[in-house]
């Protein structure tokens, strides 16, 4: 049986796993940054209301805690 496994011919329909012509640069895939930074030109109003709500946020902290231990 194990035989069987090892004779096999390969699936014709399956594409193959190697580029035909190995000359041909693949283009790789987009950096997680370059994503992240499209994305956020793209949704440009939503980025900028979370980055100031951010900001804000860290402000009132900073506040609170100089407030709480002068």
């Amino acid at each position: 049986m194990a035989e069987n496994s090892l004779t096999e011919t390969p699936n014709p329909e399956a594409p193959p796993s190697v580029p035909a012509d190995p000359t041909v640069p693949t283009e790789p895939k987009p950096s997680y940054v370059k994503l992240a930074m499209r994305n956020m030109v793209r949704k440009g109003g939503k980025s900028l209301f979370h980055f100031t709500l951010t900001v804000m946020a860290l402000i009132g902290i900073l506040v609170g805690l100089s407030y709480l231990t002068r």
